[in-house]
């Protein structure tokens, strides 16, 4: 019996996949680096030896066939297989790690253990980005990401590390200002470094709306990352907004304290992401693991998590 793939090139089955998974023959063009009539060319080429169609040409969009479907299937778990494999093989002489996340959580959570990753997994060397922008981590040769969000990202496998929910963080000292029995209404006066609006989300959560009549007791001071929010506290002796998680450290020094448990969480996560048909990658399934189990060896991580899990919304007092 005859091979049915004998006289079909892969090149053209890579084409018609990447063409068949982002419904264009443009964007196919553009992430295989070729011209937009060179996909076209491949794609008719392979209709034409299957003696079918595979794709409706619309003005603005292609649309799969019957018969396309069938082969877009088989060509995606195909190609995820290959570059599963050819990742694996690759990677053996490939010792260096990168990883891309936020500014705060590198400074505050990750940094101070990424010691204990390298001695875990000596040939691995490690380098980290705080990069704000959005990442393609297929393009830019980045291994993995940790973001915040809903951990929606297509063909991209996301691990859920923790909320990434905000509480009052404040100095000793700002806390004591307070009072000895203080209330969340008690920081509607009180020194805040932060943003209008996610203050007003924290006190919502509590149960509490600040006074429209009282435009000195607003933030005077907000910045685009908490560690510079955190920053300006300490230095004023009031209180920001700040994941309880990435200031755990400052916490338990007692350079910071947490007077309510009361958060705000807006529905999203911490999450470590990366493309899908990498999972298997010897260094990202290293770090992925090693990163799941520190979170468990972090109280306040758990705290959270065990929290979202509970009866009723990390928005309500806890």
């Amino acid at each position: 019996m005859s091979d049915p793939l004998a006289n079909i090139p892969l090149s053209a089955i890579r084409v018609f996949e990447a063409a068949a998974r982002l419904g264009s023959f443009t964007r196919a063009a553009q992430e295989l680096g070729m011209t937009q009539a060179a996909v076209s060319w491949q794609v008719k080429a392979l209709e034409q030896r299957l003696d079918q169609p595979l794709f409706r040409r619309l003005p603005r969009e292609v649309q799969l066939t019957t018969a396309g479907e069938r082969l877009a299937r088989a060509a995606t778990d195909a190609i995820t297989g290959l570059r599963s494999a050819v990742s694996d093989i690759t990677d053996a002489g490939d010792g260096v790690l990168s990883i891309t996340t936020l500014h705060t959580f590198a400074n505050q959570w990750l940094a101070p253990r990424l010691g204990g990753f390298q001695l875990a997994q000596p040939g691995v060397a490690v380098r980290l980005d705080t990069l704000a922008r959005i990442v393609d981590l297929r393009r830019e040769g980045v291994d993995v990401a940790i973001r915040s969000g809903q951990g929606l990202w297509p063909e991209m496998e996301a691990v859920s590390l923790f909320p990434s929910a905000m509480t009052a963080l404040g100095t000793p000292q700002a806390v004591a200002r307070l009072g000895r029995s203080p209330t969340p209404q008690d920081l509607v006066a009180a020194e805040r470094v932060g943003s209008t609006e996610e203050w007003a989300q924290w006190f919502g959560a509590a149960g509490v709306t600040p006074p429209e009549d009282a435009p000195d007791a607003a933030p005077r001071i907000a910045a685009d990352a908490q560690a510079l929010e955190i920053s300006a506290a300490m230095s004023n002796h009031g209180f920001a907004l700040a994941s309880p998680v990435l200031f755990g450290a400052d916490i338990a020094a007692g350079r910071l304290v947490q007077p309510f448990e009361i958060y705000w969480a807006e529905g999203r996560n911490y999450w470590l992401v990366y493309p899908r048909d990498r999972r298997r990658t010897r260094k990202i399934a290293a770090f992925r693991d090693w990163l799941v189990e520190r979170v468990k060896a972090d109280p306040a991580a758990m705290r959270l998590n065990a929290t979202r899990r509970a009866p009723g919304s990390l928005a309500t007092a806890g």
